[in-house]
Protein backbone atom coordinates (compact mmCIF):
# COMPACT_ATOMS: atom_id res chain seq x y z
CA UNK A 1 0.00 0.00 0.00
CA UNK A 2 0.91 3.67 -0.30
CA UNK A 3 0.61 6.34 2.34
CA UNK A 4 0.78 10.13 1.96
CA UNK A 5 2.26 12.41 4.58
CA UNK A 6 2.11 16.19 4.22
CA UNK A 7 4.32 18.79 5.85
CA UNK A 8 5.15 22.46 5.57
CA UNK A 9 2.02 24.18 6.79
CA UNK A 10 2.11 26.97 9.31
CA UNK A 11 1.26 30.54 10.20
CA UNK A 12 2.54 33.33 7.97
CA UNK A 13 1.71 36.94 7.23
CA UNK A 14 0.08 38.10 4.03
CA UNK A 15 2.61 38.38 1.22
CA UNK A 16 4.86 35.67 2.58
CA UNK A 17 5.54 32.21 1.15
CA UNK A 18 5.23 28.59 2.21
CA UNK A 19 6.13 25.32 0.54
CA UNK A 20 4.05 22.26 1.23
CA UNK A 21 5.48 18.80 0.72
CA UNK A 22 3.78 15.45 0.34
CA UNK A 23 5.77 12.25 0.66
CA UNK A 24 4.40 9.01 -0.77
CA UNK A 25 5.77 5.91 0.92
CA UNK A 26 5.17 2.24 0.34
CA UNK A 27 4.74 0.09 -2.73
CA UNK A 28 5.82 0.99 -6.24
CA UNK A 29 3.23 2.78 -8.35
CA UNK A 30 2.69 5.02 -11.30
CA UNK A 31 0.28 7.88 -11.14
CA UNK A 32 -2.51 9.35 -13.23
CA UNK A 33 -2.27 12.68 -11.47
CA UNK A 34 -1.02 14.31 -8.28
CA UNK A 35 -2.90 17.21 -6.79
CA UNK A 36 -3.41 19.57 -3.89
CA UNK A 37 -6.85 20.39 -2.54
CA UNK A 38 -7.96 22.63 0.29
CA UNK A 39 -10.98 22.77 2.50
CA UNK A 40 -12.18 22.75 6.07
CA UNK A 41 -12.36 19.26 7.59
CA UNK A 42 -15.74 17.75 6.78
CA UNK A 43 -16.48 20.27 4.03
CA UNK A 44 -16.17 19.97 0.28
CA UNK A 45 -12.61 20.37 -0.91
CA UNK A 46 -11.50 22.75 -3.64
CA UNK A 47 -8.92 21.74 -6.24
CA UNK A 48 -5.91 24.02 -5.92
CA UNK A 49 -3.45 22.52 -8.41
CA UNK A 50 -2.85 19.31 -10.32
CA UNK A 51 0.06 17.80 -12.23
CA UNK A 52 0.02 14.86 -14.64
CA UNK A 53 2.83 12.70 -16.05
CA UNK A 54 4.72 14.77 -18.55
CA UNK A 55 4.48 17.83 -16.34
CA UNK A 56 1.30 19.53 -17.51
CA UNK A 57 -0.34 21.46 -14.71
CA UNK A 58 -3.55 23.28 -14.03
CA UNK A 59 -4.54 25.65 -11.25
CA UNK A 60 -7.57 27.17 -9.64
CA UNK A 61 -8.11 30.69 -10.95
CA UNK A 62 -7.59 32.23 -7.53
CA UNK A 63 -4.06 30.83 -7.17
CA UNK A 64 -2.75 31.18 -10.73
CA UNK A 65 0.51 33.08 -10.83
CA UNK A 66 1.07 32.61 -7.09
CA UNK A 67 1.16 28.83 -6.55
CA UNK A 68 3.30 26.24 -8.31
CA UNK A 69 2.87 22.48 -8.14
CA UNK A 70 5.81 20.21 -8.88
CA UNK A 71 6.90 16.66 -8.27
CA UNK A 72 10.04 14.62 -7.82
CA UNK A 73 8.90 11.27 -9.12
CA UNK A 74 12.09 9.43 -8.21
CA UNK A 75 11.69 10.48 -4.59
CA UNK A 76 7.87 10.26 -4.69
CA UNK A 77 7.49 13.81 -3.48
CA UNK A 78 4.88 16.39 -4.42
CA UNK A 79 5.35 20.08 -3.67
CA UNK A 80 3.15 23.13 -3.59
CA UNK A 81 5.06 26.40 -3.59
CA UNK A 82 2.78 29.16 -2.39
CA UNK A 83 3.90 32.75 -2.88
CA UNK A 84 2.23 36.05 -2.07
CA UNK A 85 -0.13 34.34 0.32
CA UNK A 86 -3.41 36.04 1.15
CA UNK A 87 -5.69 35.66 4.18
CA UNK A 88 -8.24 33.93 1.94
CA UNK A 89 -5.70 31.15 1.35
CA UNK A 90 -6.15 30.13 4.98
CA UNK A 91 -7.34 26.55 4.96
CA UNK A 92 -6.43 22.91 5.45
CA UNK A 93 -4.45 21.62 2.47
CA UNK A 94 -4.60 18.01 1.33
CA UNK A 95 -2.36 16.03 -0.94
CA UNK A 96 -4.22 13.79 -3.38
CA UNK A 97 -2.84 11.01 -5.55
CA UNK A 98 -4.56 8.95 -8.25
CA UNK A 99 -2.29 5.98 -8.74
CA UNK A 100 -1.93 2.55 -10.27
CA UNK A 101 -0.30 0.09 -7.90
CA UNK A 102 2.10 -2.55 -9.21
CA UNK A 103 2.02 -5.36 -10.15
CA UNK A 104 -1.68 -5.52 -10.94
CA UNK A 105 -2.12 -1.81 -11.70
CA UNK A 106 -5.05 -1.62 -9.34
CA UNK A 107 -6.27 1.97 -9.13
CA UNK A 108 -6.37 3.87 -5.86
CA UNK A 109 -7.18 7.44 -4.96
CA UNK A 110 -5.38 8.46 -1.80
CA UNK A 111 -5.52 11.49 0.50
CA UNK A 112 -3.07 12.83 3.00
CA UNK A 113 -4.08 13.79 6.50
CA UNK A 114 -4.05 17.53 5.78
CA UNK A 115 -1.79 20.37 6.84
CA UNK A 116 -3.03 23.72 8.12
CA UNK A 117 -2.06 26.98 6.42
CA UNK A 118 -3.00 30.20 8.20
CA UNK A 119 -2.34 33.60 6.65
CA UNK A 120 -2.73 36.66 8.84
CA UNK A 121 -3.46 40.11 7.44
Amino acid sequence: QVQLVESGGGLVQAGESLRLSCAASGDVFKYNYMAWYRGAPGNQRELVARIVPGGNTDYADNVKGRFTISSDNAKKLIYLQMNNLKPEDTDTYYCNLDLLLYPNLSRYILWGQGTQVTVSS
